[in-house]
């Protein structure tokens, strides 16, 4: 690896706490007190106005991020000293990565300083060298509804309070601690963690409120300016991952059996080639079962779900609420209608088509990330014939169909017989880059 050169005249980013010039050491105290050119935000530059030399261009970011980099390649064209003023480590949610993508890394210089995270762990002492770090400094998304989407802005939060025992929290004034806290309320995860909070950090109106449960921080207000720490006050469940049993999910009383069976379930998953990160539909969703365990398969995916039934979506709704998942999202409808919102998908599973399936059929090819992968079930032979003919017509499709017919043992007196479950097809298709349809 060859050594970098140094810069002349390098852009110095430099980490800023709010008890101002105390939380500079000397060597970055005399870049601020030198620069031509001062950039930062309006609470950083009125902290260290004082300490600025007379004659310096000043210039807010506030609302202007995307204009800094051409700040700092003018300051630097013109052979002018120029620092950027940012918050506590600015390669931490900061600003630096930002600089970094739209300028050439040679031309910055990071002196970072302690992030307000890490003083926040100080002051409760709590070891933060396995915490996850999110941040929810985005706009104003409106409260958490279980089932939200991606473009949530509490969404990472939501997933990664499902997958970390700790947790340091980036707020806004609007993305704050007791809407944090209601999140987790929602998600039914009140009594699973602690929360503190630390309100103005290092100024004299400082606060920390620390072991607050998160119904009594849901009910409270705090200071715009502060970071949450959450941890697990009781260890998360290891659940199955794939093949539940069938009396794991609630289903349509008396007409029980209104389920995709375990087996049948397990290879339609299978077939599906789920990634961790799979943007799966699950049309037609019954009791919710495949969408439902598609989402634990894909913890850093999203499984968008549709029912027209109102008693199933309920049902699934139930079973949802159960599953500990939040990267599941459930709609009353009767597909297509609703589809056009949803992302391209990686993969598709049809239980259920209301009619519509050689449209839906149709659609879902042309929706289809590349790669992707339709799965269909179907017990009838008539909606078997209708996918085989829309697959045969459909160009650059590779297909199959796959027969399971499973049998059960049941007690007979003081033995065993084995009951059939009814055949089930399963009918798999993939849009190909060429010329693979099936003869």
């Amino acid at each position: 690896m060859q050594p970098r050169d140094k810069d002349p005249n390098p852009c110095r980013v430099i980490g800023v706490l709010d008890d101002g010039i105390a939380s500079l050491n000397t060597t970055a105290l005399a870049h601020v007190r030198s620069a031509d050119v001062v950039i930062g935000g309006t609470r950083t530059l009125a902290l260290l106005a004082q300490e600025l030399k007379p004659g310096a261009v000043l210039h807010d970011l506030t609302g202007q991020l995307r204009t800094v980099p051409d700040w700092v390649r003018n300051a630097r064209q013109a052979h002018q000293s120029c620092v950027v003023l940012a918050t506590g480590d600015p390669l931490c949610h900061g600003i630096a990565p930002f600089l970094a993508q739209h300028l050439c890394i040679q031309a910055l210089e990071i002196l970072p300083n302690l992030s307000t995270l890490q003083w926040a762990c100080a002051r409760i002492g709590l070891a933060w060298q396995d915490a996850r770090i999110v941040s929810v400094h985005s706009q104003d998304a409106g409260e958490w509804v279980r089932g939200s989407t991606p473009t949530h802005g509490l969404y990472a939060l939501a997933q990664a309070v499902r997958a970390h025992q700790r947790l340091l929290v980036l707020t806004s004034p609007a993305n704050s601690p007791d809407r944090i806290a209601r999140l987790l309320l929602a998600e039914g995860l009140g009594d699973d963690f602690q929360m503190a909070v630390a309100e103005n950090l290092l100024q004299p109106t400082e606060r920390v409120l620390a072991e607050l449960s998160p119904e009594e921080a849901a009910q409270m207000p705090f200071a715009p300016l502060n970071v949450v720490l959450l941890w697990r006050t009781r260890l998360p469940p290891e659940p199955v991952l794939l093949g539940l049993e069938d009396t794991a999910y609630q289903q349509r009383q008396p007409d029980k059996g209104l389920i995709t069976k375990q087996e049948v379930r397990a290879v339609s998953l299978a077939r599906l080639q789920l990634r961790a990160n799979s943007v799966v539909w699950d049309i037609g969703a019954g009791s919710g079962s495949v969408g439902l365990e598609a989402a634990r398969l894909c913890p850093r995916g999203h499984v968008y779900a549709i029912e027209k039934n109102e008693a199933d979506h309920a049902i699934a709704g139930r079973n949802h609420a159960a599953f500990a998942v939040s990267n599941y999202s459930l709609h009353w409808g009767k597909a297509p209608q609703g589809l056009e919102h949803w992302p391209d998908p990686d993969a598709v599973f049809i239980g259920g088509s209301g009619g519509e399936l050689a449209e839906l059929i149709a659609l879902v090819l042309r929706r289809l990330r590349p790669g992707g992968r339709l799965v269909m079930n179907f017990v009838t032979l008539e909606n078997l014939s209708t996918a085989i003919q829309t697959l045969e017509s459909a160009a650059n499709v590779a297909w199959d169909v796959l027969q399971l017919q499973a049998a059960r043992s049941k007690p007979i007196l003081q033995m065993h017989r084995m009951a059939a479950e009814n055949p089930v097809w399963l009918v798999c298709a993939q849009v190909t880059s060429e010329e693979a349809k099936h003869d």
